[in-house]
């Protein structure tokens, strides 16, 4: 039997930088607040991931406390990030799931995300022992998925081509709500266009002091 032919058991890594330096391309207008939105977009991209994966399959990485509390209030398993970057911070997260072999990566920056979207990206990923979903723009990677057991993470600019050359298949899925990661104003405009998350659509119309 190949590694594509028995049925996937997946777990996923959430990496969530948190605190006052998340995000920080991203402009928001006064009064709101960068870190707030930066907060809200994780929230509703991890909730929806909780929703759509079962039950302790989802691994939120981070170094932040208070992302640390509200994740595992949710229901995810949290896994100290070594404050060495994000690649760094995924390896540790995979590395706290061996011998889990069906793994994948998804940027926590994702306000649109529902679990459905989740949900038919991870089947396609299935097919290939590994994988890799481009962001909208096509140059970013938002779903790394590996089904071997072994994982490089090489996320940064460019990663979506550092990671096909690493034998990961490229996946261009109509999934527009899963690939829209906010970076940028721009992203965060082209996320209220298709609709974000509540937590999002609340920290955009007032900050979150919760």
């Amino acid at each position: 039997m190949t590694v594509c032919d028995r049925a996937p058991d997946w777990h996923l890594v959430v990496p969530v930088k948190g605190g006052p330096h998340a995000k920080s391309r991203l402009a928001v207008p006064a009064p709101l607040e960068r870190p707030a939105v930066a907060e809200a977009i994780a929230r509703d991209c991890v909730a929806a991931c909780l929703r759509g994966m079962p039950r302790g399959r989802v691994v939120v990485v981070t170094g932040d406390p208070r992302v640390r509390e509200w994740a595992g209030r949710a229901g995810a398993q949290v896994v100290a990030d070594p404050d060495g970057g994000l690649n760094a911070a995924v390896a540790a997260a995979f590395s706290a799931l061996v011998p889990a072999r069906d793994v994948a990566v998804l940027l926590g920056d994702l306000p649109c995300l529902t679990p459905a979207e989740l949900g038919d990206a991870l089947a396609a990923c299935a097919a290939y022992p590994l994988a890799v979903v481009p962001d909208a723009q096509g140059d970013g990677t938002t779903l790394l998925t590996t089904r071997t057991g072994r994982l490089t993470p090489r996320f940064g600019p460019g990663s979506a081509a550092a990671h096909e050359a690493l034998g990961h298949v490229r996946l261009e899925l109509d999934l527009p709500l899963l690939r829209t990661d906010v970076d940028d104003a721009g992203a965060l405009a082209r996320a209220l266009g298709l609709g974000v998350g509540p937590r999002t659509a609340q920290a955009l119309a007032q900050p979150v002091t919760e």
